[in-house]
């Protein structure tokens, strides 16, 4: 015997209309007890909805742009008789909270469970978002299944950078991290807690909430520098006639409807780099073991919005002249400044460049964007006199700074890289050969 119950939104904290951004699933589908069947996005926190049971989706009553609360119906679906006890408990969660055993309990019984606790397990899922053990506006992009499994394993979700549809952690990313760290891979992860401090004590305060953009990147920036041996090779380049040939062109790349940055010319200059080194155009696997050679060339350029930098990645740049180049980074730089940039034009990138060039300052030190395994970070450049042999001359001098990952590249090749990208730059007639 079969019957049909109502899917509703369940606990979300204290979000009221909050718009849906994702369906996940379609009506006639098969669907598995706690699938996602949408998501939701405050400004805060990206939620999904699960299914309360196993069945057939009979009905999907909402659509992207919809906007939801607590209890709304979402739509229906088809369960066996059987399931009905468990999808009829979904929707309340307060019997979860009161028979929830306690984690070394959860641990040694889920060797051979017992039926009680299997409906336990399965009702996971009814949990609030607000009483997963973290603040809402903290929880990772996961389905309710990746985080149940997280939660048994004793694994934090923040630290993984998912590669699902718009950055959800699916059980691949899961699998790797918990391989990572039995390889060793997560030593040094672990790092002691800030101090808590009342800062009121010492005069008046306010508290700003982080933008979402800083936090999803957080996390993967400071994971990215705990993991990775950063080393930063600095150089400069003369891009004297390199500015004074990209004057000239303003006025072709303004009938071309785009603008000829100075950034153009470095992509160009890194893709042959690239070529030149190209264990720098790589990714280490995911054990360390062997390195991943890229035959293509996806560069992505840093771009500061007001949330926050945003990486979009410019593909095929070896296959692109300078009008085209410029043209698609202004049309990316535009829609990450709006924010709609799709996941798509985020990913695949074999190289990063950060330019500060159009703000100030000298050298920094990027943070690689891990899986790549070298970053450029360009500065302001400046005039400088420069001796040619017989007099001083006044120069255009641009600082550059590459970060690299030391497991791979080593100080030598990083020099030679930089002299080589330097050595393009100064003269643009190299990147015809």
């Amino acid at each position: 015997m079969s019957k049909v119950i109502e899917i509703r939104v369940p606990d979300i904290g204290d979000f009221v209309k909050v718009p849906v951004i994702e369906i996940l699933a379609s009506p006639g589908d098969s669907i598995e007890a706690e699938q996602s069947l949408i998501t939701l996005e405050s400004d805060k926190a990206t939620m999904e909805v699960p299914a309360p049971a196993s069945g057939t989706l009979v009905t999907l009553t909402v659509k992207e742009g919809d906007e939801l609360s607590e209890g709304d119906v979402i739509g229906t679906m088809e369960i066996s008789s059987e399931e009905g006890t468990v999808a009829d408990e979904v929707p309340a969660p307060e019997p979860v909270e009161e028979t929830q055993p306690d984690v070394a309990a959860t641990e040694t019984s889920s060797i051979s469970p017992t039926p009680s606790q299997d409906t336990e397990r399965t009702s996971a899922s009814s949990e609030p978002f607000a009483d997963m053990g973290v603040p809402v506006s903290d929880l990772p992009h996961a389905s309710p299944g990746v985080r149940k499994l997280a939660r048994e394993l004793g694994i934090g979700l923040d630290g993984i950078v998912g590669t699902g549809r718009k950055g959800r952690i699916t059980d691949e990313d899961l699998t790797q991290q918990i391989k990572a760290r039995m390889n060793g891979g997560g030593a040094g992860l672990a790092v002691a807690s800030a101090p808590v401090i009342d800062f009121s004590t010492f005069g008046e305060i306010e508290t700003v909430a982080l933008s979402r953009i800083k936090k999803i990147s957080g996390p993967s920036l400071h994971r990215n520098w705990v993991s990775i041996p950063h080393v930063t090779q600095f150089g400069s380049a003369d891009i004297t006639g390199m500015e004074a040939f990209r004057q000239s062109q303003k006025a072709a790349a303004e009938a071309a409807g785009t603008k000829m940055t100075p950034v153009v010319f470095i992509i160009k200059a890194v893709v042959a780099s690239l070529k030149a080194f190209p264990h720098f155009n790589a990714s280490l696997t995911p054990d360390g073991t062997q390195l991943i050679q890229k035959k293509y060339f996806h560069v992505g350029v840093a771009v500061d919005t007001p949330g926050g930098l945003v990486v979009p990645v410019i593909r095929d740049c070896d296959q692109k002249g300078l009008i085209e180049l410029a043209q698609e980074l202004t049309a990316l730089s535009e829609r990450a400044r709006e924010g709609k940039l799709s996941a798509d034009e985020m990913k695949g990138g074999c190289f990063t460049i950060s330019s500060l060039g159009g703000i100030g300052g000298r050298e920094f030190t990027p943070i690689i964007n891990a899986p790549e395994l070298a970053i450029l970070g360009v500065s302001k450049a400046t005039m400088a006199p420069v001796w040619s042999g017989e007099a001083f001359e006044p120069r255009l001098m641009l600082p550059l700074s590459l970060s690299y990952d030391h497991r791979v590249i080593d100080g030598a090749d990083a020099a030679r890289f930089v002299t080589h990208l330097s050595a393009q730059l100064e003269d643009l007639r190299r990147l015809l050969m």
